[in-house]
């Protein structure tokens, strides 16, 4: 049920963007650069981080919808639920099991990161642009789970198909139109390569 007076009561997340169009529309060609641009972190490692906080957060609407996209973008489904059971056991890559651990205590206690956890992250062969790219996505989830269930949106399993459909379509660029396919976006469509199981 939507908490904000002015949402009709089963508000979805595109009601809550065209009522408050010029605070929330800002926030997509961020966020169509940072999960589709150039970066050390293919688009399936960075949808993975978005359910992943996403789940951490247990917020339904983007757990929902960025768990069947990075699926969609080659995460095994049972890597993400792995991955928030018991991330020791999960079957992911291990090179992938330092950012998560990362961006599950930036998340948590954010106050409490130490020189240690980066570390964890280069030892696994990341680069600084890595870590700050997987900050990043962690940062843009909080604030979207945050605004998503501070104003209740929950959504459904169909919601969460459609959205998804769109995101592996065009990615997060603000607006229903189909844009021409350049070859930056062909790069970041889904590939056939499986994200996550060890190598």
């Amino acid at each position: 049920m939507a908490l904000l007076r002015s949402l009709p009561e089963n508000a979805t997340l595109a009601d809550l963007r065209r009522s408050y169009a010029d605070l929330l529309e800002k926030l997509r060609p961020y966020g169509h650069r940072l999960m589709r641009g150039p970066s050390p972190l293919t688009p399936g490692e960075r949808e993975l981080i978005a359910a992943f906080v996403s789940g951490v957060n247990s917020c339904r609407y983007c757990h929902g919808a960025h768990s069947l996209v990075a699926r969609a973008f080659g995460v095994d489904e049972t890597v993400l639920a792995g991955s928030l059971d018991n991330l020791d056991l999960a079957p992911i890559d291990a090179r992938l099991k330092p950012i998560l651990r990362y961006v599950r205590k930036l998340t948590e206690t954010p106050s409490r990161m130490t020189a240690a956890d980066a570390a964890a992250v280069y030892d696994a062969g990341w680069n600084d642009e890595a870590l700050l790219h997987a900050v990043a996505v962690c940062a843009y989830f909080n604030n979207m789970n945050r605004l998503v269930e501070g104003t209740g949106i929950v959504g459904n399993a169909q919601e969460y198909a459609v959205a998804a459909e769109r995101l592996v379509a065009q990615g997060y660029r603000p607006g229903g139109a189909k844009r021409r396919q350049t070859r930056a976006s062909r790069k970041s469509k889904p590939s056939r390569r499986r994200t996550g199981h060890k190598r």
